[in-house]
């Protein structure tokens, strides 16, 4: 009886070898979000395991956490270039500094325009991976974002918006790793499910600003509006 040669040939060496390059390749090519997000589940790190040494280090966040007896929100002011966490159960907000800011006020319209979005959102998933430490994915495009951009004939909306660590950012919230580790406890304690994302052109909750809502876009003066009463709900 014939056995099975083990060995393999140089063809198929070269073959796999191809393969495994093409694989590299593509990892390397598509945006260092997603590239995390994908490394993260071949990663044998867990949201799990990140709370664990998060908690280990900062013992003082595993109590904060502890407080939240409700909904978390985080508001993010572009103008101001502030990040605000709010919880029921907390007396007062977290504060943190943007470490990193692209684009200008104004709402984001499509891939690669460099804008930070402006509006209502969620959190899809936490990064415990991310190429910037920690990330948390903004549910950009929202349904808003969508109808307008098929009222204005617009396509290819982007995505891919986190509230990250570090601070370089195309279109993304870098708040810096310290940072970025309290409000990931935070979220993961909470729950993505009860926390909401209010992007806003500037702090509305100190008098509107007509300047600072200017804009070609008809509808720009409606997501204003509807930015302004969602920082009215958030106590």
């Amino acid at each position: 009886m014939k056995t099975l040669n083990p060995k393999l040939t140089l063809r198929q060496v070269l073959l796999l070898l191809s393969c495994w390059l093409a694989v590299v390749v593509a990892v390397l090519l598509i945006r260092p979000e997603t590239r995390g997000y994908i490394l993260s589940r071949l990663s044998r790190k867990s949201v799990g395991s990140r709370l664990s040494e998060i908690g280990a280090a900062k013992p003082r966040i595993v109590e904060t956490a502890g407080q939240i007896k409700g909904p978390l929100s985080i508001l993010v002011f572009k103008n101001e270039r502030l990040v605000e966490l709010h919880a029921s159960g907390w007396n007062a907000p977290r504060i943190y500094e943007m470490t990193g800011f692209s684009g200008r006020l104004g709402p984001k319209l499509r891939e690669s325009d460099g804008q930070i979005p402006e509006g209502v959102y969620g959190i899809e998933y936490l990064n415990p991976n991310s190429a910037f430490h920690l990330s948390l994915k903004v549910s950009y495009p929202n349904a808003f974002d969508r109808e307008m951009a098929g009222k204005d004939g617009r396509t290819d909306l982007g995505g891919d918006i986190m509230i990250h660590g570090g601070s370089a950012t195309v279109g993304c919230i870098p708040i810096g790793d310290d940072a970025i580790e309290e409000v990931f406890f935070f979220v993961a304690r909470a729950g993505t499910e009860n926390t909401t994302v209010v992007i806003a052109p500037y702090d509305m909750r100190k008098g509107r600003h007509p300047d600072l809502e200017r804009s070609q876009l008809p509808w720009y003066g409606s997501l204003c509006d509807a930015i302004a009463a969602a920082l009215a709900d958030i106590q």
